[in-house]
């Protein structure tokens, strides 16, 4: 399973031109945003935003059919070095009980028959970037080290920044990503029911992060 997560290679993303160009000054007169509001310096921490950041998952079983899950409440935070992109780093964490598929009888089946073996419901899947390439001002992917099932695996994220601003609800400054990526269940030791459920997991992730 290869991870699609444009949502984690957001950490590249906001530091790059495009999100300076997001944060240009308005137009001649133009309202200009509270002093507080102003993105300034795009670099520092921001912090996922837990009610608008998620993971969809998809996968086929026995060529008949595509299945999709999804997890909800996708916890991070992303620390963006405006002067040198690529130095800037990505965090992001779920607990398995978050992981839901289409059906609560599926959900159930998680745990057993070669699948989650090494984990229980309270155990969280964590993902920790090592190495950022960007690729161009929109884009980059992201390396770093995904734990699931007990198993740490490198895995690639493919991102694209959104959009870099200042969010109107809550006047502070805020970036969004969509992410892709996949994995092969057998690297982390959940194979069970391949090849009739298949082996590689497609991944897409959104991410709504904020300063402050």
């Amino acid at each position: 399973m290869r991870l699609r997560l444009s949502v984690l290679a957001l950490a590249a993303l906001l530091a790059g031109p495009g999100l300076a160009q997001n944060a240009a000054a308005p137009a001649d007169g133009a309202a200009a945003p509270d002093a507080a509001a102003q993105p300034g310096d795009i670099g520092g921490t921001y912090e996922f935003d837990p009610e608008h950041s998620q993971i969809v998952f998809s996968y086929e079983h026995m060529g008949f059919s595509t299945s999709h899950g999804f997890v909800n409440g996708l916890e991070g935070s992303i620390t963006l070095d405006a002067e040198t992109p690529a130095n800037s780093t990505v965090e992001a964490r779920f607990p398995m009980s978050a992981i839901r598929t289409i059906a609560p009888a599926l959900d159930k089946d998680i745990y057993g028959e070669g699948l989650v073996t090494a984990a229980t419901p309270d155990s969280v899947v964590t993902f920790r970037s090592t190495r950022v390439e960007v690729r161009d001002e929109d884009e980059a992917d992201v390396f770093g080290e995904l734990t699931l099932n007990g198993v740490t695996r490198e895995v690639k994220l493919e991102v694209e920044l959104n959009k870099a601003g200042v969010n109107p609800m809550s006047n502070l400054p805020a970036v969004g990503f969509d992410i892709e990526g996949s994995i092969l269940r057998s690297d982390f030791n959940m194979g069970g029911f391949a090849p009739a459920v298949s082996d590689e997991l497609k991944i897409n992730i959104a991410v709504e992060a904020r300063k402050g």
